[in-house]
C-alpha cells in the first residue's frame, strides 16, 4: 500500500467515496480500446513487415509510426488499467472491512487512524474521534488496559499477531472484547485492530468453566473416593479423596503408582486392573488397603471395568471408607449393649407395652418379682397381671398416657398371674412420643412395706420396752423394800426359829421376782451391764452343769470348742442368762426329748450379711450356734419370735419374754442374733459377738481378790439419805442406823435442802440419793449440795440403768442398782466412805 493507496483510503473514508457508476463506466471503455489498439498494432506490424519485404521506403515509415502509436496506446491504455484493477481492490478490501462482524481499525506506526470502520464507530461513540485513543478510552475503567495495549503494539511492531480479552464498562453495559493486534504485511509500524465482542462467548464459557470447577470440586472433596487406571493398573484418575485416604498427592499418585500397590492383600493371580482373582467387568469387594504411616484401613470398592479398542482398559471405581462406618457400627453397638445392659441390670423392673397394652419387652427385675421368666411374660397382657382392686382404672390411666392425656404421677400396683402370689410395687409411667408406646417401670415395694412393718413393730416394741423400764423401776423400789426388811427380820430371826423359813421364803420369791425385773429391763437394753473381756469357752464350761439340770437327762447336751476362740467383752451373768434361755427354749421344742448342740468358732465377714431381722456388718465375730432337733420354727413366725410376749406355747407355759430378753442382752452387748430353722427338723440360734481388740483386752484388768472374811461394815459418818418411797427409806435408814452411821433422812429434794437449812448446814460425808423424785430429782440435789461442799461423796439409787445417769456420774459419784440388799447396801457405803 503507498501514499496514494493511503490518500484513496482516506479519500474515501466517511462518506467521500468515487461516484460507483462512473468508476463502473471507466472499467468499461478500457477493454475495447486496448483490444482496437493491439489490433492496430498487429496489423501495422503485418503491414511493417511487408513494406520491408516490397523495400517501400515510404511505406515501412508509415507503418513504423503506426506500429510505435499502436504501442505507445497500449502502454498507456495498460497503465491506466492497472490504476482500474487497484482502486478496484479497494474497494473490495472496504467492503470486506465494513462487512466484518467485529470492529476494524487500521493506525500507522505513529498510532495515528489510517482506516476504521463504521463498527469500530459505533463502539467508541461517545469517547472522542474514532482512533487509537478512544479505543484505550473504551477500556478506561480498567486500570491494566494500556499496558496491555503496549504488550500487543509491540508485539505487532514485531511482526507477532496477539490477543487478550478486556473487561469494558460503558454506558453502563458490561462486556468483554477480544482486541486482537495484527502487523500490515509490508507497512512497517502500521497495525490492524481488531476488536471482537465476545461477551456472550465468555459468559458461557466462565460458566462453563465454573461448572467445571464446581463438578472437580465436589469430586475431589466428595466423601467417597474415585480412581480409574488402565491395562496396567496405572492410575489415570484419581480425586484427592482417595489420594488422602492413601497418603499421596495426586501428581504422584498419577505418575507413578498402581492399584496393587495399595492393596494389603493384592489377588495373586489376577490381572494388574483387578481387585479379585477372577476379575470381571462389575467388581464389588471389600478389602483393606494402605494408608498414611503405615495405617490399614478397610475399604469397599465398586470398580467396572470397559474395555476400549486395541487392548486398552479403562477402569471406574467408587471407594467408600469403611472405618468411620465401623467405628460408628462399633459405637451403635456399644450403645445397644450399654442400653441393654442398663435394661437388664437395672434395679427395678421394666417393661414396654404396645398400644393394645401387650408386653412387648420385660427385664429381669421385673421376672423375678412375679417369679417368672422373661418368656413367660413377654407378650401377656399387661393387664392379666394386675391383681389390683382399681385393675380397670389402670388400665384406663396407662391409655390415657399413651394417647398423652394423662400425667406421669406414680401408682401403687399388685402384680402376680395369681391372687395367692402377689407382688407389690409403685409403678411409674412413661410414652415413648414417636412411637405412642409405654414404658413402666416397677419399684419393688415389697421389701419397705415390710420395712413399714417392723418400724411399726419397732415403735410397739419401744413403747413397750419404755412401759417395761417404768414398770421395773416402780417395782424395783417395792421389791428393795421387800428383800430389805426381810433381811431386817433376818437379824432378830435366826435359823431354828419357826419364822425363819417363812421370811427365808419371802426373800427367795422376792429375788425371783427381780430377776424377772432383770428380764424386763434386758428386753428394753436398760439393765446396767459389767462387761468384761472373757473367754467364751470358759463361760460356757461355768454354766455348763447349769444346763445340764436344766435340759434334763433325757436330752443330749454337746459343747463343742473351737480352736483359738477370740475373747469377746461380755457380762458373765447376762451371757450366763442367754444361754440359760436358749437351752430352756430348745429343751420345750424338743419335748424333754432329742439333742442340744452348743457350737463356738470364729467367724469373718468382709461384706454386709443379711440376718433374719437386721443386717450384719464386716467384722471379726465369735460364733455361738445354739442347735437343736426340736420341732422348729415355722417361716411365719420367725420375724416375730423376739417379739416380748410372743410365744407359740399354751397359756401359763411361757411368758414371751425369754427369747426377747436374749435378743435385747446380746443387742445390747453390740452383738447379732440370727435364726435357721426348717418345720420338723430343728432349729439353730447362732449369735454373733464382737472379737475383743488388743486395747480393751490390755485394759481390761482383773478385779483384785476379795478376802472371803468378813467384812467390818460399820461407821460413824453422817449420811443424808433422800427416797421419795417410804418403805425404802425406811428400811434403809434401819440398815445404816443399825450399823452405827447418823443418818439424815429425807422424802425428796426439796425436803433435803429444808432439813440441811434447819440444821444450819451441818457436815455431810456421803450423800445417798434416789435418782428419779418429785420436785427437784436426784442429779440437781448432787449439784446444789457440792455447792457448799464439793468433793461431797454422792451414791444415786435407782431402778434404771446406769446408763442414763451417764451425764452426771464424776468424781465421787457411784451407783447403786435397785433392788439390793441390806448387806449390798452397807457394803456400797463402807466402799465409798472408804475410798
Amino acid at each position: 500500500m503507498n501514499l496514494d493507496n493511503r490518500e484513496f483510503i482516506a479519500r474515501h473514508h466517511k462518506g467521500a467515496q468515487t461516484n460507483v457508476p462512473q468508476k463502473t463506466r471507466k472499467s468499461s471503455m478500457v477493454r475495447p480500446a486496448m483490444m482496437v489498439l493491439m489490433a492496430a498494432l498487429y496489423f501495422g506490424f503485418l503491414l511493417f513487415v511487408l513494406a520491408v519485404a516490397k523495400a517501400d521506403q515510404t511505406a515501412i515509415l508509415v507503418y513504423a509510426v503506426i506500429c510505435v502509436a499502436a504501442f505507445l496506446g497500449l502502454v498507456v491504455f495498460a497503465l491506466f488499467g492497472r490504476h482500474i484493477g487497484r482502486e478496484k481492490r479497494l474497494d473490495i478490501m472496504q467492503e470486506v472491512l465494513e462487512g466484518s462482524r467485529g470492529a476494524r481499525l487500521i493506525t500507522d506506526s505513529a498510532d495515528n487512524t489510517v482506516y476504521s470502520n463504521q463498527k469500530f464507530d459505533d463502539l467508541c461513540k461517545g469517547l472522542g474521534p474514532p482512533g487509537f485513543k478512544s479505543l484505550i478510552r473504551l477500556f478506561e475503567d480498567n486500570p491494566e488496559a494500556l499496558s496491555h495495549f503496549r504488550v500487543l503494539a509491540d508485539q505487532a511492531h514485531r511482526g507477532l499477531t496477539d490477543s487478550i480479552e478486556l473487561f469494558s464498562k460503558h454506558e453502563d453495559l458490561d462486556s468483554w472484547y477480544m482486541v486482537t493486534a495484527q502487523p500490515v504485511a509490508g507497512w512497517a509500524g502500521y497495525i490492524h485492530w481488531r476488536i471482537d465482542d465476545v461477551t456472550q462467548e465468555f459468559t458461557v464459557d466462565r460458566a462453563i468453566r465454573e461448572e467445571r470447577e464446581k463438578l472437580i470440586d465436589f469430586t475431589d472433596n466428595a466423601p467417597v473416593g474415585f480412581f480409574s487406571v488402565d491395562e496396567n493398573g496405572k492410575f489415570v484418575f484419581a480425586n484427592a479423596t482417595f489420594a488422602r485416604w492413601l497418603g499421596q498427592d495426586i501428581e504422584t499418585l498419577l505418575s507413578i503408582s498402581t492399584l496393587h500397590t495399595y492393596l494389603v492383600d493384592p489377588p495373586k493371580d489376577a490381572r494388574p486392573y483387578d481387585l479379585i482373582d477372577n476379575g470381571g467387568a462389575k467388581q464389588i469387594v471389600e478389602l483393606k488397603m494402605k494408608g498414611p504411616a503405615g495405617k490399614v484401613f478397610l475399604a469397599s470398592i465398586n470398580q467396572a471395568v470397559v474395555h476400549e479398542t486395541e487392548g486398552r482398559v479403562r477402569t471406574r471405581g467408587v471407594v467408600h471408607d469403611l472405618t468411620a462406618e465401623r467405628e460408628m457400627r462399633q459405637a451403635l453397638q456399644a450403645s445397644e449393649d450399654r442400653f441393654q445392659k442398663f435394661f437388664e441390670e437395672a434395679p427395678l423392673g421394666i417393661i414396654l407395652i404396645d398400644e393394645k397394652g401387650v408386653i412387648k419387652d420385660c427385664n429381669i427385675q421385673f421376672a423375678s418379682m412375679l417369679g417368672a421368666g422373661i418368656d413367660d411374660i413377654e407378650g401377656k397382657d399387661f393387664a392379666t397381671l394386675l391383681q389390683s382392686e382399681n385393675k380397670n382404672d389402670l388400665m384406663d390411666t396407662i391409655h390415657n398416657i399413651a394417647l398423652g392425656k394423662a400425667t406421669y404421677s406414680p401408682m401403687d400396683v399388685a402384680l402376680g398371674f395369681d391372687a395367692d402370689k402377689i407382688a407389690d410395687a409403685r409403678m411409674h409411667a412413661r410414652r415413648f412420643k414417636e412411637s405412642g408406646q409405654v414404658v413402666l417401670h416397677f419399684i419393688d415395694m415389697r421389701e419397705q412395706k415390710a420395712l413399714e412393718a417392723q418400724f411399726v413393730q419397732s415403735q410397739k416394741m419401744q413403747a413397750i420396752g419404755q412401759l417395761a423400764g417404768g414398770i421395773a423401776h416402780d417395782f424395783n423400789n417395792l421389791l428393795t423394800a421387800m428383800i430389805g426388811f426381810c433381811d431386817l427380820l433376818l437379824l432378830r430371826h435366826k435359823p431354828g426359829d419357826p419364822s425363819f423359813s417363812d421370811i427365808q421364803q419371802i426373800k427367795q420369791n422376792s429375788n425371783r421376782a427381780a430377776n424377772l425385773v432383770r428380764q424386763l429391763l434386758a428386753f428394753s437394753r436398760q439393765q446396767t451391764l459389767r462387761p468384761r473381756v472373757q473367754d467364751i469357752t470358759d463361760i460356757l464350761t461355768e454354766v455348763s452343769h447349769l444346763l445340764r439340770r436344766l435340759i434334763g437327762a433325757s436330752v443330749e447336751l454337746d459343747i463343742i470348742h473351737g480352736s483359738d476362740i477370740g475373747l469377746v467383752k461380755v457380762d458373765e451373768g447376762q451371757m450366763e442368762q442367754v444361754l440359760i434361755n436358749l437351752a430352756v427354749n430348745a429343751r420345750d421344742a424338743m419335748d424333754n426329748s432329742g439333742a442340744l448342740t452348743i457350737v463356738t468358732e470364729n467367724y469373718t465377714n468382709r461384706k454386709p450379711q443379711e440376718l433374719i431381722t437386721e443386717e450384719l456388718p464386716p467384722g471379726h465375730w465369735t460364733v455361738i450356734r445354739v442347735r437343736d432337733t426340736g420341732c422348729g420354727i415355722p417361716n411365719e413366725n420367725l420375724t416375730r419370735i423376739f417379739e416380748p410376749f410372743f410365744t407359740t406355747k399354751e397359756v401359763g407355759h411361757g411368758t414371751g419374754l425369754g427369747l426377747a430378753t436374749v435378743y435385747g442382752i446380746i443387742r445390747q452387748t453390740d452383738g447379732y442374733l440370727n435364726v435357721e430353722s426348717k418345720v420338723g427338723e430343728g432349729t439353730s440360734f447362732v449369735i454373733y459377738l464382737p472379737r475383743a481388740t488388743e486395747t480393751e483386752v490390755e485394759e481390761d484388768e482383773p478385779d483384785a481378790s476379795v478376802s472371803d472374811e468378813t467384812k467390818d461394815l460399820t461407821g460413824t459418818e453422817r449420811i443424808l439419805l433422800v427416797e421419795d418411797e417410804d418403805a425404802v427409806r425406811t428400811f434403809s435408814q434401819r440398815a445404816l442406823t443399825n450399823k452405827g452411821y447418823e443418818v439424815l433422812a429425807a422424802d425428796c429434794g426439796d425436803s433435803a435442802l429444808k432439813l440441811m437449812v434447819d440444821n444450819q448446814n451441818p457436815h455431810i460425808d456421803l450423800l445417798v440419793t434416789d435418782v428419779v423424785m418429785p420436785g427437784i430429782d436426784g442429779p440437781t440435789l448432787a449439784q446444789r449440795m457440792r455447792q457448799n461442799s464439793p468433793k461431797l461423796k454422792i451414791i444415786f439409787m435407782s431402778g434404771y440403768t446406769e446408763d442414763r445417769l451417764k451425764d452426771h456420774m464424776g468424781e465421787n459419784i457411784f451407783f447403786l442398782p435397785k433392788p439390793f440388799t441390806l448387806k449390798q447396801l452397807a457394803e456400797k457405803v463402807k466402799e465409798v466412805l472408804g475410798s
